[in-house]
């Protein structure tokens, strides 16, 4: 337990920019006390203690604002970033090398007893602010999920989803590019500083609205050329 939350604190620190010192990560930082907080619950939960884990973890979200079924599953070194309004579902699973921003939901759609009801992230994801993932279904590792999207369909890796409901704009190639490489490294070895890609973008990398804009105000600027080239013709 006290190596996992050493793991959990450096990797906070090493992915974000604000944090100022590892104290500040274990005094300030309300993602890291939920995550400690669940963890307790979960073995409470796993040990037939069911109501006892259950206290604890409304106690979590009393305290943080962050509310974690004790039954769900949480990898390693996962940073729930600033955190008020995250809710993460009974059997909802979050792979190692998570981020999950503020308002985030993992929900089901199915009420049936005993059957799987919640999605399963996989490692390296990064989930939006406000972003909703709702259904038994998989988000394949190194997914990134915008802000506001809802998802309700499976993801396949390596791939970007938006809106509402939430479609794939971008879909990276399976060559893995020295980034890429240097995000795979840091899934074995957290030591390694890495920062996050915040909100599910990373810096100069194109916004798929405007590659979509850019590609419509070329073919209207061509449509133009060619009734230009129309209208010389009928004059002629």
């Amino acid at each position: 337990m006290i190596k996992s939350i050493k793991e959990d604190i450096n990797s906070i620190y090493e992915r974000d920019p604000a944090a100022r010192s590892r104290w500040e990560v274990l005094l300030c930082y309300s993602g890291l006390h939920a995550v400690i907080i669940h963890r307790l619950a979960n073995k409470l939960w796993k040990a037939d203690w069911k109501v006892t884990a259950r206290w604890l973890s409304q106690v979590g979200r009393f305290l943080t604002g962050i509310e974690i079924h004790p039954a769900a599953e949480i990898g390693k070194r996962v940073l729930i970033d600033h955190g008020m309004g995250v809710v993460i579902g009974e059997t909802a699973e979050v792979g190692d090398d998570c981020t999950i921003y503020h308002g985030v939901t993992l929900g089901g759609t199915s009420l049936s007893e005993g059957t799987k009801r919640h999605p399963t992230i996989g490692r390296n994801c990064i989930i939006g602010a406000g972003a909703k993932v709702l259904g038994a279904f998989t988000v394949g590792d190194n997914c990134r999920i915008g802000s506001n999207a809802v998802v309700i369909k499976p993801l396949p890796p390596d791939s970007t989803a938006v809106g509402n409901p939430a479609r794939i704009v971008k879909r990276k190639d399976k060559k893995v590019d020295a980034e890429e490489q240097r995000q795979e490294k840091a899934i074995q070895d957290p030591k390694l500083h890495v920062r996050m890609a915040a909100y599910g973008f990373v810096a100069n990398e194109e916004d798929p609205y405007a590659e979509k804009l850019k590609a419509m105000e070329q073919r209207l600027e061509n449509q133009e050329k060619l009734i230009e080239e129309l209208k010389e013709k009928v004059k002629n």
